[in-house]
């Protein structure tokens, strides 16, 4: 289906683009500080899962709605945007505790990396431009090619991400034996949230 150079040119190409920090990077590692390891991989897990449907949308062309229709690229933005400052809320409301339950369970972690990934329009103007530079229709399926090479992208995602997310999480266990660094390791949360969201709100269309 897809030219076996093409896809050997697009591996490293992926593998690039998911070490580059980014929102969902910096969102990962928000909740392993905030919530543990586990709700860090289900958070970078939900993350991949928006992704690939951000590619089936690129795939079956309903991703030119979002480039050619400026009212919902603002009304996706937006919606991102006033979903990441209820996290940051939230942030400061339950900051981690030391020995007890996380504030975040890992199936409330994986739907909110898919929230956060699919109220992001930015990231399916980027697929829109990204993955047409190595597909090929006279080889078949445009959306087939499209849900390989973004399957490629959310693994190799999900891993590089959840590392960071596990990272930040044993950081964030080890820390909250003291209330004090705790209430800050809440506050750090908000923080990353807040600046998501606010990354969001500035972004362009182009």
């Amino acid at each position: 289906m897809i030219d076996t150079l093409t896809l050997l040119a697009f591996v490293p190409a992926a593998i690039a683009l998911n070490l580059t920090p980014g929102a969902d990077m910096m969102f990962c590692l928000g909740q392993g500080l905030r919530a543990g390891p586990r709700a860090a991989v289900a958070a970078s897990a939900g993350i991949s899962a928006g992704g690939m449907v951000h590619v089936t949308l690129a795939g079956l062309g309903l991703g030119a709605a979002v480039a050619a229709l400026p009212w919902l690229f603002d009304a996706i933005r937006w919606a991102g945007v006033g979903y990441l400052l209820w996290l940051a809320w939230q942030a400061l409301r339950h900051p981690p505790q030391a020995g007890a339950a996380p504030p975040v369970r890992p199936a409330r972690a994986f739907r909110d990396g898919i929230v956060v990934n699919l109220t992001n329009p930015k990231v399916i103007l980027f697929v829109l431009a990204f993955l047409p530079q190595f597909i090929d229709p006279a080889r078949g399926s445009v959306l087939a090619q499209f849900l390989l090479l973004g399957a490629v992208m959310a693994v190799g995602g999900f891993f590089i991400n959840g590392a960071v997310g596990l990272f930040a999480g044993g950081l964030g266990r080890r820390l909250t034996a003291s209330p004090a660094v705790s209430r800050g390791l809440g506050y750090a949360c908000s923080a990353i949230f807040t600046a998501l969201a606010l990354r969001l709100a500035l972004i362009q269309r182009t």
